[in-house]
């Protein structure tokens, strides 16, 4: 077993497993972090998994035209394709949670009893969530809306339902985008480089 192995959390099932998530409005960098841990993560010899933002792949229409089917879609999918990872990998890196993707739906219809019980009860599931800041305006990319008045309302959707839920949700800070990974490797406890690599180091150093 790793070191790095073993600072990871014992699930339901005694295993040894991680679940993280990049939470935030659209236009913000959560899949570039995603990669980014990912490939920290690595190189610490853990297992690792991503689920990609799901929204990309519903046939049903998302930004400012979803409809409360496409977000049931998302919402199922990527609840699904979270336990698909979590059963074959040790660390699991969400590009998205369920929480950010509800704030869609509450941005077009507003919430939904049956959808904040489903909400609620799935977000524990995360050992931690990550808020990333709003830097700049979105970008087209052939799916991302780019108006940034519906960036900066699914933003707000987001901050009211983290206040409602009581979720904890651990704010990286806009000032330090350089720090952001190294933030989150530390907070999940982990070493910021592999065991080894300090190992040759010190040998290195004392010849």
């Amino acid at each position: 077993m790793t070191i790095a192995r073993e600072f990871l959390p014992l699930d339901g099932l005694g295993r040894r497993r991680l679940k993280v998530a990049f939470v935030g409005t659209h236009g913000v960098g959560k899949t570039t972090l995603c990669y980014e841990l990912a490939a920290q993560l690595k190189r610490l010899d853990l297992s690792v998994e991503l689920v990609k933002e799901v929204a990309r792949r519903c046939p049903l229409p998302i930004n400012e035209q979803t409809t409360p089917d496409a977000q049931a879609w998302i919402l199922h999918t990527q609840m699904a394709e979270e336990l698909a990872a979590a059963a074959s990998y040790e660390v699991v890196i969400c590009d998205r949670s369920v929480l950010d993707n509800y704030a869609y739906l509450v941005a077009r219809i507003g919430r939904r009893p049956e959808m904040d019980a489903l909400v609620r009860s799935w977000i524990p599931t995360y050992n931690f969530l990550f808020k990333v800041p709003v830097l700049d305006a979105p970008s087209f990319d052939g799916t991302r809306a780019v108006s940034r008045s519906f960036q900066m309302e699914i933003e707000e959707n987001i901050d009211e339902l983290v206040e409602t839920f009581g979720v904890g949700v651990l704010r990286l800070d806009p000032m330090d985008r350089e720090g952001w990974i190294p933030s989150v490797i530390q907070t999940l406890g982990m070493p910021l480089r592999p065991p080894q690599i300090d190992m040759f180091s010190a040998s290195a150093a004392s010849h």
